[in-house]
């Protein structure tokens, strides 16, 4: 395998250690996975991977191990580590107990939040406007900030770490739907609408366009899989 994927670079989060390279190793090789670099398959040395990023081999095994717990990997015994096909039931899953923890997470911001909360958000929406023409991998970064925020806000920050680790398979059919199935703009003007609601204090208003938004890519999953068949499961 030639690897040339995108290097991830993690902050260090104030009042935390940096994070491990395992942990390193892992978002490369999951981002490299959903942006398509690695499509289902695709074979994953592990050797390969640790020349190439400088490590040694037991990080990788770490992080293979995560990625299999995600769902992005799968140990065939005497064949090798290879990247998963996508499975519509789990993407099903995943966005069924996504929707369940965010709307709980919603409420909470309603009755949480701050003017000053109510401002980091439109700037977050400010930021994906400048976003529209980039790479979608960035606009896609943004997406999430703004669903973080809104936890953080909330005062839940756990549910979206837990979501972050459930939706790894959501994440790739995000990829395959941008643009035809969910436009940019429509996400944009989703989020913006989120943002009124929560800022006339309508937590029913707010759930129920963060519903509309978190369905947004629903109804074009069966599509999907017909046009990259090669890219999902028989099921």
């Amino acid at each position: 395998m030639t690897i040339e994927l995108e290097l991830v670079n993690q902050p260090v989060i104030a009042g935390t250690r940096q994070v491990s390279m395992s942990q390193r190793v892992y978002d490369t090789v999951r981002n490299a996975i959903v942006q398509l670099q690695l499509r289902p398959g695709h074979l994953l040395s592990e050797a390969e991977l640790a020349r190439y990023m400088g490590v040694s081999r037991q990080p990788v095994r770490e992080a293979f191990i995560k990625l299999a717990e995600a769902g992005l990997v799968e140990v065939r015994p005497q064949r090798g580590t290879f990247v998963k096909l996508i499975s519509i039931r789990e993407v099903q899953n995943s966005r069924f107990i996504r929707e369940a923890i965010e709307l709980a997470v919603i409420r909470k911001a309603a009755e949480k939040i701050k003017p000053s909360g109510i401002a980091e958000l439109r700037e977050l929406v400010a930021e994906q406007r400048v976003a529209l023409a980039g790479k979608l991998i960035d606009f896609m970064r943004l997406d999430d900030d703004f669903h973080c925020a809104i936890a953080a806000h909330g005062g839940v920050e756990h549910a979206w770490r837990h979501i972050v680790s459930l939706k790894a398979q959501l994440d790739r059919v995000r990829f395959l739907g941008f643009p035809e199935a969910t436009p940019r703009p429509q996400v944009i003007a989703q989020h913006t609408a989120v943002v009124d609601a929560l800022e006339r204090n309508d937590d029913d208003g707010a759930v129920s366009m963060m519903r509309l938004h978190l369905n947004e890519l629903a109804p074009s999953l069966p599509k999907l899989a017909e046009e990259h068949a090669d890219l999902f499961a028989e099921e």
